[in-house]
């Protein structure tokens, strides 16, 4: 059986271009965008990290700080993004404990607060998230849940 593992990519810089992959594949955003900003923090040129969950070798759930999560409020930030979690691997508290490892990490850099773009309710709030206000998201005709965590 193998083990849940999670870690930043620092710790396994090796993994940058699965990790790249496995982003594209589950939100369609080009993996050049997200080698980009895994190449800037690899490379010491931004504290905002990627942290990933591992079984053995396999990323089963992952996410990222970055600038701007598409939205227009160009001043909330950083924002925690591209959230995942494999289907077989939900309600195992991977999400979460993801989001305590990005606040912890962020805080101890001095980076607080940070903010997430969701249309999720409840599900954030279990983790000391609150929702701070409605966003308009790049090309989207709705607005979407904006929060905050302190």
């Amino acid at each position: 059986m193998n083990e849940i593992r999670y870690i930043t990519l620092k710790e396994q810089p090796e993994l940058e271009d699965a990790a790249a992959s496995w982003f594209h594949d589950k939100w369609g955003v080009p993996k050049e965008a997200y080698l980009e900003c895994m190449d800037a923090y690899l490379a010491n040129k931004t504290e905002y990290g990627w942290y990933l969950c591992l079984n053995g070798e396999k990323i089963v759930g992952g996410m990222g700080v970055i600038e701007n999560d598409f939205h227009d409020r160009k001043d909330l930030t950083p924002n925690v993004c591209a959230v995942y979690t494999e289907e077989d691997y939900r309600c195992r508290g991977i999400a979460g404990k993801l989001l305590n490892m990005v606040v912890e990490d962020c805080r101890q850099k001095g980076i607080s607060p940070l903010y997430l773009v969701t249309d999720h309710i409840g599900f954030y709030e279990r983790y000391g998230w609150e929702f701070l206000c409605m966003v308009q998201g790049d090309g989207e005709s709705n607005m979407t849940r904006m929060y905050i965590h302190r």
